[in-house]
């Protein structure tokens, strides 16, 4: 089996506990040599500065190429651009560019009158700076507000267009549905490369939460695995089980990246990443 290229989701501590979790996250996931780490913004950018600091804190500390989200929501142009000065500054050379969720009780997306309309629009503006490489969001399966079936396709190339290089995906349960997602990309006219995104499954529960919220569907015997794993106390072993069985799937399938939402939760993802032959190089002693 060919040993894929990893790369990891953090997201921006709010609490002191949330820290220490963050820094043992990084400790733990960077000696597996990740081709690099994004860190989230919250939703409607309520993390922003939170966001900017783990950022430049990652880089610092553990010299890795970290990946900053950047969304449409509650900013003006201007704002973005002091906000991408900064990333610079701090070493940052790639932007996770997407358009973000709304606000907290917000129905829907709506942009700012002085800001971006989307993130087509935020990919040509950051492509116009030249600073950074590019990646963007992807959804194997449609987009909650997608128009049909092949709007989340057809926007993809857009972003593509636009000046993104990579996708990452939304996540997913079964590997044939990222195949049809990437076969209907190449179909599209894409070249661009389609990093499946991939979710150790902390929690069932919550996790069906995510799937309901990001219109990722649940197979049933998915669910009933669970329902069984959780009854007999085995929820982590399954989770760790399925996770590992997706990835080689996805691996025997000429897929040659793999991007874990860790949710700061590092154990799992780094058992997943050495069953797939992924193991550490050095250990890091260097911590925030």
């Amino acid at each position: 089996m060919t040993t894929p290229n990893i790369s990891f989701e953090f997201f921006p501590p709010q609490t002191l506990d949330a820290s220490f979790r963050l820094w043992e996250t990084a400790q733990v996931l960077a000696p597996l040599k990740p081709s690099f780490v994004s860190v989230t913004y919250g939703a409607g950018g309520t993390t922003r500065k939170l966001t900017h600091e783990a950022v430049a804190a990652i880089h610092k500390n553990y010299g890795l190429n970290v990946a900053a989200h950047l969304t449409c929501v509650d900013a003006t142009k201007a704002e973005t651009k002091e906000i991408i000065d900064a990333y610079a500054e701090a070493g940052v050379t790639e932007i996770v560019a997407l358009r973000g969720d709304p606000p907290k009780g917000a129905a829907r997306f709506t942009p700012h009158p002085e800001g971006f309309a989307s993130s087509v629009d935020l990919i040509e503006w950051l492509a116009e700076d030249g600073r950074f490489t590019l990646r963007c969001g992807a959804y194997p399966e449609p987009h909650p507000e997608a128009a049909d079936s092949f709007a989340d396709v057809r926007w993809l190339k857009r972003k593509c267009e636009a000046g993104a290089t990579s996708a990452i995906t939304q996540f997913f349960f079964e590997a044939e549905t990222f195949f049809r997602f990437r076969d209907a990309c190449v179909k599209e006219g894409i070249t661009a490369k389609i990093i499946p995104g991939i979710l150790p499954i902390q929690s069932w529960k919550g996790a069906k939460g995510f799937a309901q919220r990001c219109g990722t569907s649940i197979p049933t015997w998915v669910e009933e695995a669970f329902d069984h794993a959780i009854r007999d106390d085995r929820e982590a072993l399954l989770a760790t089980a399925l996770c590992t069985e997706l990835c080689d799937n996805l691996i025997a399938g000429g897929v040659d990246d793999l991007h874990f939402y860790t949710l700061n939760r590092p154990q799992m993802t780094r058992d997943v990443c050495h069953a797939l032959g992924v193991n550490p190089d050095v250990v890091l002693e260097n911590v925030a």
